[in-house]
């Protein structure tokens, strides 16, 4: 293992364990209002595909019913319709992602990378293979999420994250992070 890798892991571990600690009111107050406002599981566990197309679980928490078909969000009829009472809130908050921080700290995820795709997501998977994207670690935020997130294409999401395997470095990942902090305060690029 690289030098690079080591340290990326380090700090991730770091960070995660932080975030969670400031995190843990407000997530417990989350998982309330989940519980609450909607019947079914306060986390939904979804498969991803990791590291080298290994499938992984990551948690969210719940912002859809639990009859939502497991499908990208973008296939569905109508998303908005599939949320929960709250689920529209999480979502443009980003308060929906914090139970991935148990997915850094497991080591299937960095704070940085690409977002993990679906585990139908053949299209992806198949783009991002192609370009070498797979041997990278999935991100919590990724080069795709800060431009442009759920309104790009596939084509343009492989081809921000194959600028970020050839541009990778600790000062790129510290930028994404300080750029996506912006962005999910700005409620930039989210479509639903």
């Amino acid at each position: 293992m690289s030098l690079r890798i080591t340290f990326k892991r380090q700090f991730d571990i770091a960070l995660a364990l932080l975030a969670a600690t400031l995190l843990l009111a407000p997530g417990l107050l989350v998982a309330l209002l989940v519980r609450l406002t909607s019947p079914g599981p306060i986390l939904y566990w979804s498969e991803r595909v990791g590291e080298n197309n290994r499938i992984f679980k990551m948690p969210k928490f719940r912002s859809m019913r639990t009859d939502t078909p497991a499908v990208a969000t973008h296939l569905l009829k109508d998303p908005k319709a599939c949320l929960t009472p709250i689920g529209d809130f999480l979502r443009k908050s980003s308060l929906d992602e914090i139970p991935q921080l148990w997915s850094i700290i497991n080591g299937d995820m960095s704070f940085v990378g690409p977002r993990p795709a679906l585990f139908n997501q053949d299209d992806l998977i198949a783009l991002r293979t192609q370009q070498h994207i797979h041997t990278l670690s999935p991100g919590l935020t990724g080069w795709a999420q800060i431009n442009g997130r759920d309104e790009l294409p596939i084509p343009a999401k492989v081809a921000l994250d194959f600028e970020y395997l050839c541009k990778q470095s600790f000062w790129f990942d510290l930028k994404i992070l300080v750029l996506t902090f912006i962005k999910v305060l700005r409620r930039d690029g989210i479509t639903h």
